[in-house]
């Protein structure tokens, strides 16, 4: 089972991953030590500065897929030896595949830069102490076994190279060990905040979804992203919608659902019937055509949602 375009080898099968321009304030200090299992790179107040102007909207347009990065990840951990724990929202009050969305203000497009290449990912805009909170792909912040990401910004509302809420440039990276340290698809979860723009906190402008872990397997969502790999070209919003189905092959705790987005739709939200994000676009079985395979929003997600959301 080869990988193909938005696609990575887990063991014994093989993954598909799935302007207006604001100047930021200065980056905050830096956050706590973050708890034991979840790693947090705290960006220097000059490269956050400097993140904004970089992406020139040529840059924006050459920038690679992130799916790429999951070449050779593996799942080391089966659905049956995560931990769960009690079911919890955040911030709350099957069918087509891809359909063509208009903008929305919460979800976004997310590049940034890694072993010198430029990347772009999907991301939303989620419920937070902090306010300035991005739900991502852990792949779309960091190398898995490598580094974190740099230039790291999230541009919502993204239409054909319009940024119509400017460029939002991340302070912290936050991501599960498991991921940073081992390149484990089935933790391919993470956060990121931003730094204000003109005054304003990220959710005070472009609004904040509720988020949700530890909730039944087996729903219908609502999938979106920003799939940038052929047939799409990554300039508009694109959603899917269908009832989660699990790994088939017992790899991964993550849950499928029908989906032909590709490459770039990496770390966009998927959201249950209550409008609770409840996981991410992250990878697909090549021999398993049109699903999308997004990770279980368990303990080890709930985790780095808090440590993220406490900075």
């Amino acid at each position: 089972m080869k990988l193909t375009s938005f696609r990575a080898a887990l063991t014994g099968a093989a993954l598909v991953a799935c302007g207006l321009l604001a100047v930021p304030t200065a980056a905050s200090a830096a956050p706590p030590t973050p708890p034991p299992g979840i790693d947090q790179r705290a960006v220097p107040a000059a490269e956050a500065a400097a993140a904004s102007s970089y992406w020139t909207a040529e840059r924006m347009r050459a920038a690679i897929p992130a799916d790429v990065l999951l070449a050779g990840k593996t799942a080391s951990t089966p659905a049956s030896k995560v931990a769960a724990g009690a079911p919890t929202t955040y911030g709350a009050s099957a069918t087509a595949m891809v359909a063509a969305e208009a903008p929305v203000s919460n979800i976004g497009k997310v590049f940034f830069t890694l072993s010198g290449k430029n990347y772009v990912c999907s991301g939303n805009s989620v419920s937070a102490a902090n306010a300035s909170l991005v739900a991502t792909a852990a792949h779309c912040v960091h190398g898995g076994k490598g580094k974190y990401a740099t230039n790291w910004v999230f541009v919502p509302a993204y239409e054909n190279g319009s940024a119509p809420y400017g460029r939002w440039t991340a302070t912290t990276l936050t991501a599960p060990t498991q991921w940073t340290r081992g390149g484990d698809i089935t933790y391919d979860v993470a956060f990121a905040k931003v730094a204000p723009l003109n005054g304003r906190t990220l959710s005070a402008t472009v609004g904040a979804t509720p988020i949700a872990f530890n909730q039944a397997r087996g729903l219908a969502y609502d999938a979106f992203g920003y799939p940038a790999a052929a047939p799409f070209d990554g300039q508009t919003l694109q959603s899917c919608a269908g009832t989660a189905s699990p790994d088939p092959y017992g790899q991964t705790q993550s849950q499928g659902i029908p989906c032909d987005m590709t490459g770039g739709s990496s770390g966009g939200p998927w959201f249950l019937s209550s409008g609770a994000q409840n996981s991410v676009n992250s990878f697909g079985y090549n021999n398993i055509p049109d699903v999308m395979f997004g990770p279980y929003y368990g303990s080890v997600a709930q985790s780095t949602y808090a440590t993220a959301a406490a900075g």
